[in-house]
């Protein structure tokens, strides 16, 4: 089955994010203050979220949050099939930068994207985070 990718409501991330990203908290813990002012976009196969993205724009910059893969669709492409089609969206709108707030562990993945480290780093509930930015010409 072939994985398509549409934009999708705030609530459907919700369940994602929550098992990916932080399974030990509250749902309400991955809620963003402004999910409702971004786009949010999944990747279904055969009718079945798997991955979700939402990307926020701001002074001709995009920035992706909250890119989750359920575990068990994890190293079969498809979050780089979510990725590549938000880096499409911000080329097409010729933003000048997209960048998210990358785990330290995930940093080598996104490399393979084209985004490059930053000097910014922080932690945020015991992880280690940088931020990653891809510049368009």
């Amino acid at each position: 089955m072939q994985p398509k990718i549409t934009e999708i409501t705030p609530d459907k991330t919700l369940p994602i994010r929550h098992e990916v990203m932080w399974p030990d908290r509250s749902i309400n813990y991955v809620e963003l203050p402004n999910d409702d002012q971004g786009q949010h976009f999944g990747l279904f196969i055969n009718e079945s979220l798997i991955s979700v993205i939402s990307l926020f724009i701001e002074n001709q910059q995009a920035q992706f949050r909250k890119f989750a893969t359920l575990n068990e669709h994890q190293g079969q492409g498809y979050g780089s099939l979510l990725l590549k089609h938000v880096f499409r969206l911000a080329e097409q709108q010729q933003f000048k930068r997209i960048w998210c707030n990358a785990r330290m562990d995930k940093s080598s993945y996104y490399a393979k994207f084209g985004m490059k480290l930053t000097d910014n780093t922080f932690n945020k509930g015991g992880i280690d985070y940088v931020i990653m930015e891809k510049t368009f010409d």
